[in-house]
Formats: structure tokens, sequence, C-alpha cells
């Protein structure tokens, strides 16, 4: 009798410490995503560009690693490897599409901002300013693709 009473003691001790390491619904989570307003950079810059708008989800390395990638639904895409990923040759029109445009199939998941009107808003609705952005910005991806 002793002894089984020691078994359920040690059980009921053990159960406690393994409750008390799992976590919470809440610690368990994905993180949130905080939203802010796009800050203005200099639309010549596609390094800057990609630094504010970008590098949050994709990652200063543009692997798809960036600090708010955990909170998406779906990983953001390895911008290094586009060219790969297309026979060897960068597409620049499909990218300056992704961005530009809130196209679905073009722009990936929703979770991705359409910055076509983030940028407009930020070039006072200079259309010549809002493709400078786009193409300077899908030019410095193209320096980032892997070799």
């Amino acid at each position: 009798m002793k002894r089984i009473l020691c078994i359920s003691a040690a059980i009921a001790i053990l159960s406690f410490f393994v409750a008390a390491q799992t976590p919470t619904a809440k610690d368990s989570s994905k993180p949130e995503i905080n939203k802010v307003a796009a800050p203005h950079t200099n639309p010549a810059d596609g390094k800057a560009m990609f630094s504010a708008y970008c590098a949050s989800c994709h990652g200063a390395t543009a692997k798809g690693d960036g600090p708010a990638a955990a909170a998406l639904k779906v990983p953001p895409t390895d911008l290094t490897k586009l060219a790969k990923n297309s026979g060897g040759t960068y597409p620049m029109l499909h990218v300056k599409e992704s961005i530009r445009n809130a196209d679905a199939p073009a722009h990936g998941s929703k979770d991705m901002p359409v910055w076509g009107p983030v940028f407009r808003n930020l070039s006072q609705g200079s259309q010549s300013q809002v493709e400078l952005r786009i193409a300077n910005l899908a030019k410095y991806i193209e320096t980032l693709q892997a070799k």
C-alpha cells in the first residue's frame, strides 16, 4: 500500500511539473504585427526603400526571415531566389507588378501590403514618382539575387 501511495504521489508531482512547463495558449500564439504608417524615403534609393518597407517581413538579407515573419500566415518569399526560381533570369516585370498591384497571384499573400497606393500617397499622387520608387526597389532586389 505504501508503495502505491509513493508512486501516486510521484506521478502527481511529476504531472504538476510537466503542466508548469507547458506553454499557455497566449505564449504559443503568433506574435502580432504592429502596423505603422510608411515612412517617407528617397524614391531613388532602392536600398533605403527595401529597409523601410520590405525588411520587416523579408529580412535585411531578403531571405524571408524578418522580425515580423513569424506573425504572418504565409512565410515571406526568399527574395534572393527569384532569379533561380525563374530559370536563372530575374523576373523584373513580375517583381514590379508584385510591388505595384493587389493582383493576388502576382502579389503573394494578403499579408503583403499593396505598395502602389502607398507609394502614390508618399509621392503626393505623382505617377512618375511612384514608377521611380517601384523601379528602384525592384532594381535593388535584383542586386540581392543569389549567385
